[in-house]
C-alpha cells in the first residue's frame, strides 16, 4: 500500500486537550485528520489532565525546542487528606487523615511554595534514572532515589475552598518542569494531613491561551469543510516578543543561503540569545544570534525556505 502524500501544512495549532487523552493520542488523531505525518507537541499532558496543547505542523515543529517562553499556567483541583501512590486522586489511595484544615491555614501555607523552590519528581513521571523511565519502575514497586530540581512558583493563588470537602482550587503559574501533583502533594505534607490533585487544566503554555485553542471536534468539522489550514497559527507567534531583525533583499538572500551577515550593515539589539529574522518583505525567515565579537549574524535555525 502506497503512503499517503503528506499535505505540506506549516503552523502551531493550539488544542484544547479533552480528558483521558494522552498527548500521542492527540498527535495520532491530528494526523489523520490532517493528512500530515510531521507533528510535534509542547509540554506533555496526562491524560487526565486538559486544556491548552500546541500541536507543531511541518517545519514549525522546529521549534519545539526552541520556545522563548516555557512557563505554564494551571487551574489545579486539591483534596487534602488523603495520599496517593501517584500523587493525584487516580492512584491508589495510601493513606487518610480527616483532621479539619481551616482556609485561613490553607492560605497561610501557600507562600512557602512560591518563588523559586526545591521538588523531588514523582516516581509516576517520565524521568529517567540509569536509562529507566521512574513510572516503569513504579509500576513494577520499585522506588529509587531521584534528585530534587529547582522550579519556580511565580503565582500560586486559591481560588476557591470547601472546608467541609477540604477541597480546593488554585491557580498556578510556574516554570517549565514543574510537576503540579506533586505540588499539591508538597503542600498536603506542609499542612501535616497529606493532599492528592483531583482535576488539572492547563490554561497556558509557550504563550498560549485557551482562547487560543480548538477542539478535536473542531479540526474534524475543518477538515471535512477543507479550512483545516485556516486553524493553524503562524510559527512567528511564539518568537513575537523576540527583538526583530529586518534585513534588505539582498542580505535576505543571503540568510537564506546560511551566509553569515555583517552586523555592521543592519540595526539589531545588542543583547543575548536569538532574535526574530525577517525577510525584506516582511516574511519570518527564522532565528539567529549576534556574533558582537567577529560582528556576525549567525543562524540558529531556519523556519521559511525562499525559492
Amino acid at each position: 500500500m502506497s503512503k499517503r502524500p503528506d499535505t505540506g501544512l506549516t503552523g502551531i495549532l493550539c488544542i484544547n486537550k479533552p480528558q483521558d487523552f494522552t498527548s500521542f493520542d492527540v498527535i495520532a488523531k491530528l494526523r489523520g485528520i490532517s493528512g500530515t505525518r510531521k507533528i510535534g507537541h509542547s509540554g506533555t499532558l496526562d491524560p487526565m489532565a486538559t486544556g491548552v496543547l500546541p500541536i507543531f505542523f511541518g517545519s514549525a515543529a522546529k521549534a519545539c525546542d526552541l520556545l522563548p517562553n516555557s512557563d505554564k499556567r494551571y487551574t489545579v483541583g486539591v483534596r487534602f487528606g488523603m495520599t496517593s501512590d501517584t500523587q493525584d486522586i487516580w492512584g491508589s489511595i495510601t493513606g487518610e487523615n480527616p483532621a479539619p484544615l481551616s482556609r485561613e491555614a490553607l492560605e497561610a501555607a501557600l507562600p512557602r511554595f512560591t518563588g523559586t523552590i526545591s521538588q523531588l519528581p514523582p516516581m509516576y513521571s517520565a524521568v529517567q534514572v540509569n536509562g529507566q523511565r521512574l513510572y516503569d519502575l513504579a509500576r513494577k514497586g520499585v522506588e529509587v532515589e531521584r534528585t530534587p530540581r529547582e522550579i519556580t512558583i511565580y503565582r500560586l493563588e486559591l481560588l476557591s475552598y470547601d472546608p467541609e470537602k477540604r477541597e480546593a482550587l488554585l491557580d498556578v503559574s510556574c516554570s517549565k518542569g514543574t510537576y503540579i501533583r506533586t505540588l499539591c502533594h508538597d503542600l498536603g505534607q506542609f499542612l501535616g494531613m497529606g493532599a492528592v490533585m483531583s482535576s488539572l487544566i492547563r490554561t497556558e503554555a509557550a504563550g498560549f491561551t485557551l482562547s487560543d485553542c480548538v477542539t478535536l471536534e473542531d479540526t474534524q468539522k475543518a477538515a471535512l469543510e477543507s479550512r483545516f489550514p485556516s486553524l493553524l497559527l503562524p510559527v512567528e507567534r511564539i518568537f513575537q516578543d523576540l527583538p526583530a531583525i529586518r534585513l534588505s533583499e539582498a542580505q535576505t538572500r543571503m540568510f537564506c543561503n546560511g551566509v553569515r551577515l555583517d552586523l555592521n550593515r543592519m540595526r539589531c539589539a545588542k543583547i543575548p540569545g536569538n532574535q526574530a529574522v525577517y525577510g525584506f518583505d516582511g516574511a519570518f525567515l527564522g532565528l539567529a544570534s549576534c556574533d558582537f565579537d567577529k560582528m556576525e549574524l549567525i543562524m540558529q535555525k531556519l523556519f521559511f525556505q525562499r525559492s
